[in-house]
């Protein structure tokens, strides 16, 4: 019987027991048990950070957003991951996952750009993006440079044969530019990589993350003088550049025995006039509404619009979410993220792009799709295609 690859992701969504009770019907798979046992019992591996201990616990556990007693970060609605859980169950993901879904992942490489990084660098009063695929976005606001969820790993696993990038990066990490600030939403492995992490021991890059996140850094040998952790709606201003924490609704954890022990945000980030909003990972809530009344509005916005399902929309936009997102923060302009390069759900790899096209147009959405890699200077030379649609000829 032939099998398709697993998503480490499903693994972290679903609980222990779960995935216990699954692994004994599927004996007869000993490929797929074996792989499951022995990510299990691996505790020790770097990939999966280091929790936080000591004055870190203590610190964090003064949050809000920590629950005493199940002792972990949860969300407004704080059953809410564990209704999720309860109505997919391990069984319903995991079929979902191994057996259905068509073009999950492009027969051919992706159009691409090569950024002209010395115009990148170039000082604008205007906001500079280049995205490079699923949540990376590389920024700059105001003569700030900024690294948005950095993944560079050929993988967005502890395990480097699943959850496979769709083409290397369009740009090397050694031939970026000087990196002012990484930024980080959560702790995931599509959003904070350990390889990455670790290129920036030799630079002067200074990190700023939620509540928590910054105990994974620090083990991989980022200095605590270089980190900076945050609450929700807690702010950092430095040099001009005001970062703050935002709420989300979604859920962390590196393994399957870390759960919710570190916070999980958006980012709003603010030089001069020039206001920037970051979803991370989410999904859809009252947040949005209170994030734009209090903040907004925004002259553009990243939102988390890719790897969506309904058995886990609790956590991930739904396409017609994204529209209601775009309305409640008062975004002028949009840039859909966290598609493109992964896959990590059932739906096709162009889908997202898809669907908000025809969510543009009929809301009337200033939707903005670059190619990877593709420069984009705001008001200026924002200009973008739909590009996906010239990989599709012939399968509609």
């Amino acid at each position: 019987m032939k099998f398709a690859k697993i998503d480490i992701h499903i693994f972290l969504k679903v609980s222990r027991r779960f995935i216990i009770q699954y692994l004994k019907e599927l004996v007869r798979l000993p490929g797929i048990c074996f792989f499951c046992l022995f990510y299990m019992a691996l505790p020790g591996c770097s990939q999966f950070g280091t929790p936080p201990v000591g004055e870190d616990l203590l610190k964090l556990q003064k949050s809000e957003q920590y629950d005493q007693q199940r002792k972990q970060f949860v969300n407004r609605r704080p059953d809410i991951i564990e209704a999720m859980r309860k109505d997919m169950g391990f069984g319903k993901a995991f079929m979902k996952w191994a057996f259905q879904g068509d073009d999950r992942v492009p027969d051919q490489k992706l159009p691409e750009d090569i950024p002209d990084l010395e115009h990148f660098m170039t000082s604008s009063d205007r906001i500079k993006i280049i995205w490079l695929g699923h949540s990376t976005v590389l920024m700059n606001l105001g003569g700030t440079i900024i690294l948005f969820d950095p993944v560079f790993s050929e993988s967005a696993s502890p395990v480097m044969f699943t959850v496979q990038r769709f083409q290397p990066p369009v740009i090397e990490l050694k031939d970026l530019p000087q990196i002012d600030y990484v930024v980080i939403s959560h702790d995931h492995y599509d959003h904070l990589d350990r390889d990455t992490v670790t290129f920036f021991k030799s630079k002067k890059t200074a990190f700023v993350t939620p509540l928590g996140v910054g105990s994974h850094i620090r083990g991989w040998g980022i200095n605590q003088d270089r980190i900076t952790e945050l609450d929700w709606w807690q702010q950092f201003q430095v040099d001009g550049v005001t970062f703050t924490a935002t709420p989300g609704q979604h859920f962390s954890g590196r393994s399957l025995t870390s759960r919710n022990e570190t916070l999980w945000a958006g980012w709003v980030v603010q030089v001069a006039d020039l206001k920037v909003f970051f979803s991370g990972d989410t999904g859809y809530d009252s947040h949005f509404k209170e994030i734009g009344r209090k903040l907004g509005p925004f002259d553009l916005v990243f939102l988390d619009s890719g790897q969506y399902n309904e058995l886990w929309r609790a956590v991930h936009l739904m396409p017609p979410e994204v529209g209601l997102a775009y309305e409640d923060l008062k975004a002028e302009k949009l840039i859909p993220i966290h598609w493109g390069m992964f896959r990590l759900s059932t739906h096709p790899w162009y889908e997202p792009g898809e669907k908000l096209k025809q969510l543009a147009k009929l809301k009337g959405m200033n939707l903005l799709t670059p190619r990877i890699g593709q420069l984009l200077e705001l008001d200026h030379n924002d200009d973008t295609d739909f590009w996906w649609e010239s990989l599709l000829k012939g399968k509609k």
